[in-house]
């Protein structure tokens, strides 16, 4: 017949080998997840230097990966000390629910930041890129040289007909609704763009 390891204990130890047990399993669930969580970490770097993503994207993915781990992690540890699961995911969708009602609300930014994501996957442009965004094909429409892309806006560098040294920053949704062209050199640019910004 198997002992079990409250037999060999002494008798004061039996109140604390249920605490004991909870105390380990919540070690082992953080190692875990700072295991799992390293391994995204290398698993998006990986990804991101074979598809050349922007570092801004890279860490993106890694502060996402990250939260979904860890948020896991204090779901799991919560129900281990008692809480309820059904009590859990109520508190989570409600939040939820919250949370989609006020970015509804905000509909304008997320349409910004997702057009963000696009931007750095679709690659209309890149930064240090020279583009011209058209209202429509006739009229010469803005441009400038790429300085940097943001969650919300792109920073265009005017250079030429006066406007030498003067950004302008366009929301990132305005590149999905116009046309844009770009050019690598701004040489190759016909008239409209001189020198480096």
């Amino acid at each position: 017949m198997m002992l079990s390891l409250k037999d060999h204990l002494p008798a004061w130890t039996h109140p604390w080998l249920h605490d004991a047990g909870i105390a380990v399993k919540i070690l082992l669930t953080l190692l875990a997840a700072w295991l799992l969580r390293m391994l995204a970490r290398r698993l998006i770097r990986r990804f991101a230097e074979h598809y050349t993503l922007p570092p801004e994207m890279a860490m993106g993915a890694r502060r996402i990966s990250s939260f979904v781990v860890y948020f896991s992690a204090v779901l799991y540890i919560l129900s281990l000390l008692g809480a309820s699961p059904s009590v859990l995911w109520t508190a989570f969708t409600g939040f939820a629910a919250v949370g989609a009602v006020a970015f509804f609300a905000a509909w304008s930014v997320l349409s910004n930041i997702f057009c963000t994501l696009l931007i750095f996957t679709t690659r209309p442009f890149r930064l240090h890129d020279y583009i011209e965004v058209l209202e429509n094909g006739e009229k010469p429409g803005l441009k400038g040289r790429v300085i940097d892309v943001n969650l919300i806006y792109t920073t265009l560098q005017e250079s030429g007909d006066g406007h030498e040294g003067t950004v302008l920053q366009l929301p990132n949704n305005l590149f999905f609704q116009r046309t844009v062209r770009r050019w690598r050199d701004p040489a190759q640019a016909p008239g409209g763009i001189q020198g480096d910004g």
